[in-house]
């Protein structure tokens, strides 16, 4: 089966849904969505946006507060291009439904967050994420030039190496015709052809054993991408947020930072607030300082967790402020208002990612990336709070201007594009011993390649994980395609990824931190570029 459009979007978070309104201008836009709409990594953003609007704030000052959190490896025009076009975004949102919370004079309600030196979020209580993504899906049903299609996993992209097998000569000038796709409700493999191809499928927080990602976040555009030919960079880089609710049924829910912002302090067990002892800002030290100083208290006293504290704070504000956090800390018969919050650290956010220019454009012809799975430049060794939603806008609408343009000068011709072979049989007794392979990877990686690092974890982690994911490449080419093993095998790609990039790097900068090299080098201020001729 074949679709064919002007343009594909693949992912349906803040990234996908901007990307495909601002295309739908331009030509005839194919929206896939791996699970049901609303479900994404932009829906579980609690937070907010970051952006100017603060009277005594300024451009330069959130550019220098992103800079400085970057540990050295942001790049200044990428910083400076999300920063000031921001605000103008966040506007349009305003136009487009997004119930922004406001101020009793009528302007926007700014919280603050660790590393910003100013309010400067623009939320929607503690729930924006959930809020953006569903008015944006409100107005994406209404284009007539959209086809939003649920239940589509992508499987691999469509490149010269399906059509025939390139030589080193042609391997620089790759092109992106679309993607091979897994309808996984008629369990058919649909051939999707574009002229121009976003990637937009968000992060990888799932190769973690404890992780605030949903369970769709395996990695995929990344390990599709990087198969294809694209650069992937600074994928050592993981962000850990500190606080996610430490509880047996809570599967790692999120404890936005805004509680920080709010007045609310990091306690031992016995009551003692300790983050004076690493960072001046305390509690509202950059994210990267504060995960790695809970990891050493909880080793330090043998505790499974430590606690947020806001007791201390007005009981009703806290509740309308934070209604969603508050309701379900209740559900685990936990009153925010009364006593404190246990929490542990959980992976959150991927740096590092497909390597786009200012534009949007990965080193493949007509295949762009935004959002959480590309590497743009923006957040260097560690990312700024809420500066994940306002690049996911910004680039979005790069993506869209620099597609429009390419599918609009190229004369295009699509080569004879197979379709899938699916050929092979499902070995249901192998698949039980194969799926094992994810309890591995995501306890390994927790093990192993966690807040601290050693060369010793590192190199026990990548003999392991090479062995994983030739098992499961050797499953996945002799057997039909199952949403499972596209998953299982895209997150074995991304582990060896994390792996790599970790060794590679011998020095501690930003959210990569390791006992063999514990302070930074100049030596190693760049990025870390892996393409697949390296593995």
């Amino acid at each position: 089966m074949r679709y064919e459009s002007d343009f594909l979007v693949i992912g349906t978070g803040i990234a996908g849904l901007s990307c495909a309104l601002k295309l739908a201008r331009h030509g005839s836009v194919t929206l896939i969505s791996k699970k049901e709409r609303a479900e994404s990594n932009t829906t579980y953003a609690q937070g907010g946006i970051a952006a100017v609007f603060n009277p005594k704030d300024s451009y330069e000052q959130h550019i220098q507060d992103t800079l400085k959190s970057s540990a050295g490896l942001c790049k200044m025009e990428a910083v400076r291009m999300m920063v000031e076009r921001g605000p103008a975004l966040v506007k349009e949102l305003d136009e487009l439904g997004v119930a922004f919370t406001r101020t009793a004079a009528g302007d926007f309600d700014l919280g603050c967050e660790g590393g910003h030196r100013h309010e400067r979020i623009v939320h929607v209580k503690d729930h924006t994420g959930r809020d953006v993504e569903l008015a944006l899906l409100d107005v994406v049903r209404h284009q007539s030039n959209i086809v939003l299609l649920e239940n589509q996993l992508a499987i691999d992209l469509i490149t010269e190496h399906h059509v025939f097998t390139p030589t080193p000569a042609c391997d620089a000038a790759l092109n992106c015709w679309g993607a091979y796709v897994l309808d996984a409700t008629t369990h058919r493999v649909k051939r999707f052809t574009a002229k121009a191809t976003i990637m937009a499928t968000g992060g990888c927080g799932q190769v973690y054993l404890h992780t605030t990602n949903p369970r769709i976040a395996t990695g995929d555009g990344i390990a599709m991408c990087f198969r294809a030919g694209a650069a992937i960079a600074n994928m050592e880089f993981m962000q850990f947020h500190p606080t996610t609710l430490y509880h047996p049924d809570a599967e790692s829910f999120l404890i936005s930072e805004a509680l920080r912002g709010f007045g609310g302090q990091l306690i031992d067990s016995k009551g003692v607030p300790f983050m004076e002892r690493y960072h001046k800002m305390k509690s509202l030290a950059p994210r990267d300082i504060v995960a790695r100083a809970i990891d050493a208290e909880m080793k330090k006293s043998g505790e499974r967790c430590v606690y947020l504290d806001v007791t201390h704070k007005n009981a009703d504000e806290i509740k309308n402020r934070f209604p969603q956090i508050y309701a379900k800390c209740k559900s685990y018969k936990i009153d925010i208002t009364s006593e404190p919050i246990p929490v542990v650290p959980a992976a959150h956010y991927s740096c590092g990612g497909v390597v786009t220019n200012l534009k949007g454009e990965t080193d493949i012809a007509g295949l762009y990336a935004c959002g959480e799975v590309s590497s743009t430049g923006v957040h260097g060794a560690n990312r700024l709070a809420s500066n994940s939603l306002l690049e996911a806008l910004v680039y979005a609408e790069q993506c869209a201007i620099s597609a429009a343009d390419f599918v609009k000068k190229k004369d295009f011709r699509f080569p004879p594009i197979p379709f899938w072979d699916d050929q092979g049989t499902f070995n249901s007794e192998e698949w039980v011993l194969i799926s094992h392979d994810l309890a591995e990877i995501k306890n390994l990686m927790w093990d192993y390649v966690g807040i601290v690092r050693s060369n010793l974890r590192l190199e026990r982690a990548l003999s392991r994980i090479r062995l994983i994911r030739q098992e499961v490449e050797n499953y996945y080419r002799r057997t039909t395609v199952t949403d499972g093993i596209i998953e299982l095998r895209n997150l074995a790609t991304v582990a060896q990824l994390i792996i790599q990039s970790a060794l590679w790097r011998k020095e501690s900068r930003g959210l990569h931190f390791t006992t063999d090299y514990p302070h930074p080098h100049d030596d190693y201020l760049q990025d870390t570029l892996i393409k697949q001729r390296i593995i």
